[in-house]
């Protein structure tokens, strides 16, 4: 039997399209000053997904100046990533290409619907879903915070779906934390918030919802030090999940004593 520790800690795997990871932190590649930057803060991050954007890097895995040179598949799971993909054709294919280029039949799909905000064309995600999905791909989703599309997504046959905390790259934090608690709510594959956290407490309130995991990138890889960030984040998962788990106390306005007022000695 463990112990008290042991036995409070959340040892659950996050299963997605039915495999398990032992990480709930999922991130990216790009950003990073060096290759081996990225390589010691993926390392440090405990993550054991890592998305490749596949419109942005080179494939060739030989290449010594390319990211896929430098990142094991035997040690980390390589998430293909439709990053930068304007319509739903543009996504399918990149998708497809991922696959012929050596990677598995997972997919992180994105079709951007603005190139300011880099908000996701939910109707063009809608149909990208559904044609990869019909093709054999396990497409984890990319989307935003709204709850009618999360569903359509899941209904389409997303095996997760990932709203964003706020938009990509801006650090901002989650903006509408009742959104994604809602979309957790309702929703029965994992949800995996993706895009606009920061720093370790935006990670951590996140993971506080209820959340199956989080995915960044730009949190890490801009930090003045993207290692101890990486440290930071893992951190800060780990204990958004476990204070989800343990149940915070009831807020109230008015204060109430720790000790019980029965039993006190008279003044």
């Amino acid at each position: 039997m463990g112990t008290a520790l042991e036995t409070s800690l959340d040892v659950s795997p996050l299963v997605i399209g039915g495999r398990e990871f032992r990480s709930r932190l999922l991130v990216g590649t790009g950003k990073y000053a060096s290759n081996a930057d990225m390589v010691q803060a993926i390392e440090a991050s405990g993550a054991e997904v890592v998305t490749v954007a596949v419109r942005r890097v080179d494939l060739n895995r030989a290449s010594d100046e390319g990211i896929l040179h430098h990142l094991d598949p035997d040690q980390f799971f390589l998430l293909a990533n439709t990053a930068g993909c304007y319509t739903a054709d543009d996504a399918v294919r990149y998708a497809r290409l991922a696959r012929a280029a050596g990677f598995n039949e997972w997919v992180k799909l994105e079709v951007i619907g603005d190139s300011e905000t880099l908000l996701p064309d939910t109707a063009g995600l809608l149909e990208a879903t559904k044609t990869l999905v019909a093709e054999g791909f396990k497409v984890m989703a990319y989307t935003n915070d709204d709850l009618v599309t999360a569903l359509r997504l899941e209904d389409a046959g997303a095996v997760s779906v990932m709203p964003l905390a706020s938009p990509i790259g801006s650090g901002l934090g989650m903006l509408n934390p009742y959104a994604i608690r809602t979309i957790k709510q309702r929703l029965q594959v994992p949800v995996i918030v993706d895009a606009g956290v920061g720093t370790a407490s935006d990670a951590c309130v996140v993971m506080e919802q209820g959340v199956d995991g989080i995915l960044m990138n730009t949190g890490i890889a801009a930090a003045s030090d993207p290692v101890r960030m990486a440290v930071a984040m893992r951190l800060a998962v780990e204990s958004g999940r476990l204070a989800w788990l343990a149940g915070r106390m009831p807020r109230r306005e008015i204060a109430v004593a720790s000790s019980p007022i029965s039993g006190m000695l008279a003044s």
